[in-house]
C-alpha cells in the first residue's frame, strides 16, 4: 500500500476521532502522520522515497510561492510606471517534461505566475507556447522556466 494512502488514512482517522474538520486540525494531522511515518519509514517498502518525494514537492511549492511574489512585484512595478515599457509576445518553449501530468503542472504554474500565460501545447507535446508580458529577453525567461519550475517538477515526479 502506498505511503500516501496510509498517510491519508491516518489523517481521516484523526479527523474522525477528534470530530473536528478544521484547517488547523487537518494540518496538525498531516504533521503528526508525517512524523509517525518518518519514524517507521525504514521498516516500510518505499518509505525512503516517499519522504524524498514529499520534500521535493514541498520544494516545488516553495519555488512557486517565491516566483509568484517576485513576478507580482515585477508586474506591479511595470504597471505603475508613467510610461509602460514592455514588449509582450508569445514564444515557444521546448519541453523536457514528458507526461501529461508534468506538462499540465508546468503549464499551470506558468499561468498562475503574473505576467505569463501558457497558451498552447504542440500536437507532439514537445513545445509549450507561452505569452509573456515582457519578451525583451526570451532566452532568460526560458532559462528561468528550465532551471526553476521544470527542473523541480522533474526532480519531484520522475523516477
Amino acid at each position: 500500500m502506498s505511503l500516501y494512502i496510509v498517510q491519508l488514512l491516518f489523517i481521516a482517522v484523526w479527523l474522525a476521532v477528534t470530530g473536528s474538520v478544521t484547517l488547523a486540525n487537518i494540518v496538525f494531522a498531516l504533521i503528526v502522520s508525517t512524523l509517525a511515518l518518518g519514524l517507521i519509514r525504514h521498516q516500510l517498502p518505499g518509505g525512503r522515497s516517499h519522504f524524498l518525494r514529499l520534500f521535493r514537492v514541498l520544494s516545488l511549492a516553495l519555488l512557486f510561492f517565491k516566483e509568484l511574489a517576485l513576478s507580482a512585484w515585477k508586474v506591479a512595478v511595470l504597471v505603475t510606471r508613467p510610461k509602460l515599457r514592455v514588449q509582450p509576445g508569445i514564444f515557444a518553449y521546448p519541453l523536457t517534461v514528458t507526461t501529461d501530468f508534468e506538462i499540465t503542472l508546468l503549464a499551470n504554474l506558468i499561468t498562475l505566475t503574473p505576467g505569463t500565460l501558457s497558451v498552447d501545447v504542440s500536437e507532439d507535446r514537445t513545445t509549450l507556447y507561452v505569452h509573456a508580458l515582457d519578451c525583451s529577453d526570451i532566452e532568460a525567461t526560458k532559462n528561468d522556466i528550465r532551471n526553476g519550475f521544470e527542473k523541480k517538477i522533474m526532480e519531484a515526479f520522475q523516477k
